[in-house]
């Protein structure tokens, strides 16, 4: 019998097609330190961000047939390594992507007013100084008519420029593989309108960006540092729930030290799980705990792909 290790959860529907087909299925987490002497019983792996399957593993397993990554990065596996060793590897790269658009707009829109913030100093002040918290977040931007640019045009920049159109934003985007995309808006009574956004230069989406997204895979390099920083617009607002070393968190809080950067929002940081505290910390930043495809829907989605696809190639 096929069996499957879960590693890092799945959701339930996705474990149930798998069962049904016929394949064991263990959804108990075995600690990184224990999968070498673990996963060797295993033909089947599934994971998320949290689990590394890399070289020594992959050395100390010779029954393994499939990586899965459920979510988009496969930054935390060894991928042409397992190739080569003739082990399939897979992802679902369009599961999330509404999820991670929206998340980023829950930022945005929360960085806009203020409301990240005010929601700390109300249970606090509100009841002693609520005539001062409306004059200090008085301030707040709309979305609408702004300039929203985005640095990686795949799907989830793609699905992010979505939002913003619905928003009423301006979209520009920077993707190196890309010249440009067409996005077809699907409406509740089932009318659509397409739009073809055209690449430009990440220096020009720099220039031109009130709100500035990425939405790229790990890099050797920031694509964010402070080169970067310094051909943006004052006052702009940055969110990254792409992955953790994408921006220079450390010229990011200088950019916003000096003024460039208005405020950000991070859902992915250099140094999971333990975020530094000087981000922690910050009063112009938005926080989420790498949650960006963490909702009940993308959830489902992912497992769901998941099965159909270990069922498609294992039979």
């Amino acid at each position: 019998m096929i069996k499957i290790l879960v590693n890092d959860g799945m959701h339930v529907d996705g474990k149930v097609l798998l069962e049904t087909a016929g394949y064991e299925v263990n959804t108990t987490k075995v600690a990184q330190a224990d999968l070498p002497a673990e996963l060797p019983a295993y033909d089947v792996i599934i994971v998320r961000s949290a689990t590394k399957v890399r070289k020594d593993l992959i050395d100390a397993c010779p029954n393994l047939k499939i990586i899965a990554r459920g979510g988009v990065g496969l930054d935390n596996i060894d991928v042409e390594y397992a190739k080569s060793k003739g082990i399939q590897v897979m992802n679902t790269p369009a599961a999330s992507s509404e999820s991670v658009a929206e998340l980023v707009f829950a930022h945005a829109f929360s960085l806009s007013r203020f409301v990240y913030s005010a929601n700390r100093d109300m249970p606090s002040k509100g009841d002693t100084e609520f005539k001062g918290l409306k004059k200090s977040y008085a301030k707040g931007v709309q979305l609408r008519g702004k300039t929203l640019g985005i640095i990686g045009f795949g799907r989830i920049g793609q699905a992010t420029a979505k939002v913003a159109i619905g928003a009423g934003m301006k979209v520009v985007a920077f993707d190196p593989y890309l010249e440009k995309a067409d996005l077809q808006l699907d409406f509740f009574d089932g009318q659509k309108v397409n739009f073809e956004i055209k690449t430009i230069s990440k220096e020009e989406v720099l220039k031109q960006a009130d709100f500035l997204t990425l939405h790229v895979p790990a890099q050797k390099d920031y694509v964010i540092d402070e080169a970067e920083f310094k051909q943006m617009k004052d006052g702009v607002i940055i969110a990254n729930a792409a992955r953790g070393g994408v921006v220079n968190e450390i010229a990011l809080v200088k950019a916003i030290e000096s003024g460039k950067v208005a405020r950000a929002a991070l859902d992915v940081f250099e140094k999971e799980p333990q975020p530094e505290i000087q981000l922690l910390m910050n009063p112009a930043l938005s926080l989420t705990p790498h949650t960006g495809a963490a909702t009940n829907e993308a959830q489902d989605r992912i497992g769901l792909e998941l099965a159909e696809q270990i069922i498609t190639i294992l039979g």
